[in-house]
This record gives structure tokens, sequence and C-alpha cells, in this order.
């Protein structure tokens, strides 16, 4: 597995960028039964893609949106496992220095919302990092 791919339609190009409509759809929503249950849902998501100079594509067109594989695992790390990390490593460092669970639990929350904070200051510098592609 070297990409992750999702088809989506074509929104809008400009000369700069491509923007592709992706619906996520969950595991039930093909069920047979998912008019009973109202569990299945469908979400709408648009990407910006850098447009290629060689693009033959036009709103209105499906396309399938790319992205390493390794960009996923990389995004999986830093919104997920490394904000867990630190919740851990604040909560049990600080109940550990005698502090009650309450100001250790609200010091770790803390923590992480500061590691969010961050993340958001530094959303331009990571949309470098994570190029979509169209095949």
């Amino acid at each position: 597995m070297e990409e992750i791919s999702h088809k989506g339609k074509v929104v809008d190009m400009t000369p700069a960028t491509t923007v592709v409509e992706i619906v996520s759809s969950s595991a039930c929503s093909e069920c047979h039964a998912k008019a009973l249950c109202g569990l299945s849902e469908n979400v709408t998501k648009t990407v910006e893609v850098p447009t290629s100079p060689l693009a033959t594509y036009a709103p209105g067109d499906e396309v399938e949106v790319c992205l390493k594989a390794t960009m996923g695992l990389k995004a999986v790390w830093v919104s997920y496992v490394i904000p867990l990390i630190l919740l851990l490593a604040v909560l049990l460092s600080m109940n550990k220095a005698g502090l009650g669970e309450l100001a250790a639990g609200l010091s770790g929350i803390g923590a992480v919302a500061v590691y969010y904070l961050v993340i958001y200051l530094l959303r331009n510098r990571l949309r470098n990092e994570y190029v979509f592609y169209i095949k």
C-alpha cells in the first residue's frame, strides 16, 4: 500500500489549486437496512490539490485524489499518538509530584490544548507537507 486514495468530484479549478469534494461514507452506509437503523452517515470533505499544468479535468469530473501512505501515518501520529503520550506523561508526572487528581488531570488537558494550539499555528507549514495529487 503505497498511497491512500479517494474518489471525488472536481468542484472548482484555478491555475494554482483544484478543489475536490470527497464523500466519506461509514461502513454501514452501504447496508440494505440503513434507512431503518439511522446510524449510517455520509460526510462531505473538500480537499485543495495543486493544479497540474497538464490538467485535463474540469469542474464536475470524477477524479481520484491520492496521498502517500507514509503521510497518512504521520498524520495519525501528529493528531492522535503524540497528544495521547503527552497527556499520559503530564498526568502521571503531576500525580507523582504530589498534585491532586483534579490538578493533574487539568494539567494534562492543558498540555494537550497547548499542543493543539501549536499545531494550529503551524497549519500552513503542515499544509505544505501534506500534498495531495490527482491520479
